[in-house]
């Protein structure tokens, strides 16, 4: 398989990326799309209202997926991967997008249910056409933390310890330690996946996931099984590989 490698300049990453998210949008103005809301994609969120004007498109008509969700938080909780999408996003996109969040209530206590449910939403909307993930610090995409299989399912996980931190570090505390998220196997079944990586930070595991085995131990090496993946990096973001030749 042809892995396409993108690496751009740091300060050229977000506007590139949000323009091929507008471009994406402007061919395809009902385009269904997974997003994440971890800190990775921040500053190209920050960019894609505008790109979208540019490009003479809105998001009136497109749908976004929401990629995954902490249990533990109240609904409306601001650490929560619902709130964070709408305030860094969503909110900004006028006209908005149709939205399908994780419907997760812990009064509940059915985690499964919103499982299920969010695959019958994504079913009923006609499948993804395109997931953009980041790059968790230990490999994990989503919440697919390391040991899960590229078959996983939509479902609720135990939370690996750095991603728990991460959550603190959004605002939770005590942080969730459980969550639930789109599993691999829905996950390379969109059309495309663009995985995104910028900073020094993620160096040494996108080499990982990019360079090493596709295995479970990196969740993230196993998207290298899908024919349409891009890999959307930074320049300190490849500075460990070896394998694959960089762009001049």
């Amino acid at each position: 398989m042809t892995l396409a490698l993108e690496v751009l300049a740091a300060a050229d990453w977000p506007d590139r990326v949000a323009a091929d998210l507008a471009g994406a949008i402007a061919a395809r103005p009902d385009l269904r799309v997974c997003l994440p809301a971890g800190s990775t994609p921040v500053p190209f969120y920050e960019r894609l209202p505008a790109a979208l004007v540019a490009h003479g498109a809105d998001a009136s008509r497109v749908t976004v997926v929401l990629l995954d969700e902490y249990l533990g938080l109240s609904p409306g909780h601001p650490a929560r991967c619902d709130a964070t999408l709408r305030r860094l996003l969503l909110d900004r996109l006028v006209p908005p997008p149709a939205f399908i969040p994780f419907a997760v209530d812990d009064a509940a206590g059915v985690p499964e249910a919103a499982c299920r449910a969010m695959d019958a939403a994504i079913e009923a909307a006609g499948g993804l056409d395109l997931a953009i993930l980041g790059l968790g610090a230990n490999g994990h995409v989503g919440m697919n933390e390391p040991g899960t299989p590229a078959g996983a399912p939509t479902r609720p996980v135990d939370l690996a310890p750095s991603t728990i931190e991460a959550a603190r570090g959004y605002g939770a505390d005590p942080p969730p330690t459980r969550g639930v998220t789109l599993g691999l196997g829905p996950l390379l079944a969109a059309r495309e996946v663009w995985l995104l990586a910028r900073g020094e930070s993620k160096a040494a595991i996108l080499a990982r996931a990019v360079d090493g085995p596709a295995t479970e131990c990196c969740p993230a090496s196993l998207l290298r099984i899908h024919p349409r993946l891009r890999v959307i990096a930074d320049e300190p973001a490849v500075s460990d590989l070896t394998r694959i030749p960089r762009p001049s």
